[in-house]
């Protein structure tokens, strides 16, 4: 990415770098106050979901884009997350399993998050169309929002 003459190179290096640091500088100094906030919560479960909700803002995607894409293949070996966040009007999300078969068609109107349980092990891709930028992780299952499904059409 950082190719050319030397000043050129050490320019667009810094460049990058500073873009980097600074996209990243808000989320994590906000995780960082959403922890100072979760160590005040006396109970034990509900201090727990606090923290495992602020270390999630911290987490890159495994999938991320702008508009629509195939993403390879992955394999899961146990129940796991299905996270989706998108910036636009319009996202849509085909959970596909290796053969191309169609598990859960999900969607976000308007923008916003949601989750969906992959509940079988196996190998699976998504079909991803958006009208924007979106994310995609894959974590395992919340104890608190384990049965919590996004919307599906």
């Amino acid at each position: 990415m950082c190719s050319g003459g030397w000043a050129t190179v050490a320019r667009a290096c810094v460049v990058v770098t500073l873009t980097a640091f600074a996209a990243a500088a808000p989320a994590k100094a906000q995780a960082q106050d959403d922890m100072r906030t979760c160590a005040a919560i006396a109970d034990n479960a509900e201090r727990l979901a606090c923290f495992d909700s602020a270390v999630r803002k911290l987490t890159a995607p495994k999938f991320e884009g702008r508009l629509s894409t195939t993403t390879e293949r992955f394999h899961i070996d146990q129940p796991t997350q299905l996270r989706y966040e998108s910036d636009g009007p319009i996202f849509v999300l085909y959970l596909k399993a290796d053969d191309g078969s169609i598990i859960q068609n999900l969607h976000i109107g308007g923008g916003g998050q949601a989750t969906y349980l992959i509940e079988n092990p196996g190998t699976y891709f998504l079909d991803v169309s958006g009208s924007e930028t979106w994310r995609i992780w894959l974590e395992p299952p919340s104890t608190t929002n384990a049965n919590q499904r996004g919307p599906s059409l």
